[in-house]
């Protein structure tokens, strides 16, 4: 069924983006923007919004529903960003500002969404990742038989920022959500096909909650 369902959307061409930020990372020590949205999801929106631009089309963010509470500190920060930010008014030429929330298991998308983020914990790595990528561990049968099966599914593409234009991949790991930085490790390629050997560790990177959850997942 998992092998069926990514050869169906490589079929149907869609394209993955994702960020991913390392398990058990917290706000540090007097942290007062709680009400700001979390770098990793600008970046998932930034990229999100270069490929909706270069398909000259919209795209609506689908998200799986949690505890209405979270929903709504969700919304209200996505709504901060898209109004009261230079970037995201920008971005809100193409992403539509208002999610939608769905129940995953009445929603086959969302679980395609799910099937390939379980995938990517489990299984994707990349070299620049360094420590992040060699000492969290991961499941031989998703590493070698799924995971591989994402590489075409992965949106490429060119961002900018400040002025300045550079190469963009669909899967980014972010290791700090809540600290400024000027742009975030490089993906690209997996591990897999890079050909490097798989390092050990005692723990799989963890996804954030969300649903583009942190995925997007476009037929």
């Amino acid at each position: 069924m998992a092998f069926k369902s990514l050869e169906l959307l490589r079929e149907f061409k869609a394209k993955l983006f994702a960020s991913l930020i390392p398990r058990g990372v917290k706000p540090p020590k007097g942290f007062t923007r709680e009400d700001f949205l979390r770098k990793d999801h600008v970046f998932l929106l930034e990229r999100y919004f270069y490929f909706l631009e270069g398909e000259k089309m919209h795209g609506l963010p689908v998200m799986d529903k949690t505890e209405k509470t979270r929903d709504r500190q969700f919304v209200s920060r996505l709504t901060d960003y898209f109004v009261k930010t230079d970037t995201g008014r920008k971005r809100a030429h193409w992403i539509v500002p208002t999610p939608i929330f769905v129940d995953s298991d009445m929603n086959y998308a969302v679980q395609a969404a799910d099937l390939c983020l379980y995938c990517i914990n489990w299984g994707f790595r990349h070299k620049s990742w360094g420590d992040y990528g060699r000492n969290y561990e991961t499941r031989d049968a998703i590493y070698n038989g799924l995971a591989p099966k994402l590489l075409p599914l992965q949106w490429h593409g060119s961002s900018s920022r400040r002025q300045e234009t550079f190469p963009s991949h669909g899967i980014v790991l972010v290791t700090d959500p809540y600290e400024a930085r000027p742009r975030p490790l490089k993906t690209g390629l997996s591990r897999m096909q890079e050909g490097k050997n798989r390092g050990g560790g005692n723990a799989p990177a963890a996804l954030p909650l969300i649903n583009f959850y942190n995925a997007y997942i476009r037929v």
